[in-house]
């Protein structure tokens, strides 16, 4: 079976990148220092120290720093949570972002049509 047909058989309509770097999860009260495990364009799973205890309806804002002066911010929600990692959905992201992502996912997914067909679903799912 090839390996694009194994990414099809996986319900997720996004690929998601194994990407481990330090983040930051923040609303206007509170911010928690954590571990992003993987991203995609539609969303990421963080790792936290002690299971993560924020309000679960609320938007967060995650900030994922890739160099100095080049990061990835997104507002998010979460989606689930189990032990110490939590999974939140992207509700936005700015043009910046969204561009240093794409540059991410395409050089880990090493498949550019994967990464369209990931577009294509964003673009689709946002009406």
């Amino acid at each position: 079976m090839k390996e694009a047909e194994k990414v099809f058989e996986d319900k997720r309509n996004f690929n998601r990148v194994m990407y481990f770097a330090d983040a930051t999860l923040s609303n206007s009260r509170e911010s928690w220092p954590c571990q992003v495990s993987d991203l995609s364009l539609k969303g990421c799973l963080l790792e936290f120290q002690a299971p993560w205890s924020g309000e679960t309806k609320s938007p967060y804002l995650v900030t994922l720093a890739l160099a100095d002066d080049v990061q990835i911010t997104m507002t998010v929600t979460l989606a689930h949570m189990e032990g110490n990692k939590a999974g939140f959905h992207c509700e936005n992201i700015d043009l910046d972002s969204i561009s240093e992502l794409r540059r991410l996912v395409e050089l880990n997914l090493g498949d550019s049509e994967l990464l369209e067909r990931d577009l294509s679903a964003l673009a689709s799912s946002r009406g």
